[in-house]
This record gives C-alpha cells, structure tokens and sequence, in this order.
C-alpha cells in the first residue's frame, strides 16, 4: 500500500508589505504570508498580480529607456524622470533598469522576436513611384566607443567598497569586478540598411569580432527579405574585412553593387595631393578636382590611365612624392571593383556612405561625450534601446509579450 505524503497545514505569517513602481507611483501593497516546514514561505495573493516578482512595471522600464536615450547620464536621466514623471528611483536603479533591458533587446533581436518595421517590399526605388522596382542600401562600418581601462574599473569598485563599507553593508553580495580594457577605445560595428528616400531604417551596434560582424549582417538582411529586392547595393569605405565579409563565397551578400564611397575616395586623393604639391598649390587643387571628375564621370579606367601618366612626370621627383603617388595608385587599384560611379549614377544609385556614418553617429550619440567611458558589454547594451527607437521597433518590442513578462 502506497503511503500518502502528510499534507501540513500553512502556518500564518501575518502580513508584509510589497512595492512595486509603476507609471503611477510607488504601489504599496499588503499581503498575508502562509509558512510551512515543508514548502517554505508563500503569499498566495502574489499569483493574481501580473508580474510576481517584479518591482518595476513594464511602463517605467520602458519611460526609463526613453529618457535615458538622449540623457548625458543615468543620474541626469533619474531626474528628468523624477521631473516630468514624478517617478523617484536612484541613478543606480535606473541604470540597471536600463542595462537589463538592454539584455533583453538584444535576446529579443538575436531570436528575430521583434517584427521588423518594414521590408524589401516597402522600399520602391523611385518614391514617386511605390509600386515600381524595390531598392535597398546596406552600410557597414566600424566605430570608436570610449571603453573603462583596468585603472579606472579599480578606482570605482574601491569606491564602492567604502560606500558599502559606510553604510555597513556586506561587500561580499558585490559580484565579480569584470576586467578592464587595455586600450581607451574599442571598435563596435555598426550594421545599417536603409531606402532610397531615408525614410526606413534599420540598424543595430554590436561590439563583436569581424567575421560575426558578417553573421549579423546576413541575420539582420534575412529579417527584411534583402534578397528579395530589385536592386541591392551597398556603399561602404573600402576596408578589406568589410569587403571580406560582404563578399564572403559562401554567404556573402547578395548584392548588385557594391561601391566605394566617393568621399573616403576624395580624401585618400587630396591626402596624396597635399604631400605632392602643398596644402594651398593651385596646381594641386585643379589636379584633384579633374581626377575626381574623372573617377566619378568616366569610372576606374580613364582615371588610372590618367594617374600612371601623372606618376611618370614625377620620376625626377623627391622619394616623399614618388610615395605619396605610389600609395594612390596602390589604393585605386586595390579597389577597382569597387570604383563604379558612373555605372552607379545611370542607374540612379547613391554612391556615398553619409548615410551610414550619420548612423554611427546617432547609434553611439548616448556612448560618446564627456566624461563617459564604458564597459562594452554595457555599452552594447543601452545602445541596444536607441537603435531599437531609431529602426522604429520600439512600440513593437513593448508589445511582444515577453517583454511584458519580463
């Protein structure tokens, strides 16, 4: 015969007090708790409320990541939003708010959970024209973030020590110091695609090696069906890796074009310029501006004829100008296959990356300015809520209903 398990009765615990903040207010709310040998301690109230064991309401989450997406810092955020919201909560609170949101927007982007807000198909190549053929732009493109060197991550956790120390609070539930980094800065990759008419955007920062970079690349064109367009190009500044993950043979992009941005080009150009004849030669200026004529007129090959005709009249040059040109004609033709302007103007492409460094511009705009300085998974993470607003996915991210559950 089976014994059955003795069933013990719940002791009563009396009652205890519960916050939570909400858009509201701080929430108090009183429970009555029920204790037992054999099953602990339970508030079986707790159940009908819809988020047991979260203090923080999805709208103050979510108001905490507005406000810090254009705020210079957590504690600068932590007032406005005690300003305009009359939420109360530390610096400190809101960082973590904010940085574990950011985790979760990330999960979200990786498993594709967030809907894109737009497609291949919503992208016409000519906006007078919607139901024509569909044109999308990808940009790729490395950026400096100021990152926490070894110093500096010492320097806080010994503060932090000595407030805990204070106030007496154990140092023991401190977690693991992370490591600092060895350098000021660190480069993050910035993953854009974008229409004709700069109307959709969709963009993601990621502090990762190269060749992920290219996995994200891929992951991010697949979600927006990129292969599904008429006509795919992407401009970008001529570094080898991101021609190399781009061009990948076995799952590369698939592109129709893949261009040089023609401002990268005009500067390698003066550079060479400037080293030859001086920064104000007449000559130097006219010399430049007919070779760009050239590149972007009539395309790669009248511009080298013109450049190796250029390079013999200095054989009796000095050895600093006969390596200024060198380095020139190295940088052309290293990327012939890349300098197609004209082909690129007939069919009424872009052929500059401003659109692409404008993003890295607003994508790392609440990581870069004085005094701030981070450790780079953080960093990737509340960049995560302003490329999550910037590609227009934040009301859809609020309403997915994991992030209600969160």
């Amino acid at each position: 015969m089976t014994q059955q398990p003795v069933t013990k009765r719940l002791r009563n615990k009396g009652r205890q007090d519960t916050h939570y903040l909400t858009i509201n207010g701080r929430l108090r709310l009183c429970r009555r708790w029920w204790h037992s040998a054999a099953s602990g301690s339970v508030a079986p109230a707790d159940q009908y409320i819809d988020q047991p064991g979260q203090i923080v309401t999805p709208g103050v989450r979510e108001m905490a990541g507005r406000l810090n997406n254009d705020a210079t810092s957590f504690e600068r955020a932590a007032e406005n939003l005690a300003r305009t919201a009359q939420i109360q909560m530390s610096g400190e609170q809101l960082r973590k708010i904010v940085l574990t949101e950011g985790r979760h927007i990330l999960a979200a982007q990786q498993a594709a959970a967030i809907p894109t807000a737009f497609t291949a198909a919503d992208c016409p190549a000519d906006p007078a024209q919607p139901e024509g053929p569909t044109r999308l732009y990808h940009g790729l493109d490395g950026v400096m973030v100021p990152v926490v060197g070894e110093h500096e991550k010492s320097v806080r956790r010994e503060k932090v020590e000595a407030k805990r120390t204070a106030k007496g609070q154990p140092l023991e539930d401190l977690p693991p110091r992370r490591e600092g980094c060895n350098e000021s800065f660190k480069e993050f990759k910035a993953v854009v695609f974008y229409d004709e008419a700069g109307k959709h955007w969709h963009e993601t920062l990621r502090y990762c090696r190269r060749p992920e970079a290219g996995d994200i690349v891929r992951h991010e064109a697949r979600r927006l069906q990129f292969s599904a367009a008429d006509e795919r190009v992407a401009n970008v500044d001529g570094a080898d890796w991101i021609r190399e993950q781009l061009q990948a043979e076995a799952d590369g992009l698939p592109l129709d074009g893949l261009g040089l941005d023609f401002y990268h080009l005009s500067e390698n150009v003066h550079k060479c310029r400037r080293e030859v004849f001086g920064a104000d030669d007449e000559a130097g200026q006219a010399w430049a501006a007919e070779l760009l004529h050239t590149l972007k007129h009539e395309g790669y090959a009248a511009a080298w004829e013109r450049l190796l005709s250029w390079r013999v009249t200095l054989s009796d040059g000095s050895l600093s100008k006969k390596s200024a040109a060198d380095r020139l004609l190295n940088y052309v033709q290293s990327r012939e296959e890349m300098i197609c302007y004209p082909s690129f103007r007939d069919r009424g492409w872009q052929i500059g990356s401003g659109p692409t460094e404008s993003r890295c511009k607003t994508t790392t705009s609440r990581l870069k300015g004085r005094g701030r300085r981070w450790d780079p998974a953080n960093a990737e993470k509340a960049a995560a809520h302003t490329t999550l607003r910037d590609s227009n996915q934040w009301h859809k991210y609020w309403e997915i209903p994991e992030t209600k559950a969160a």
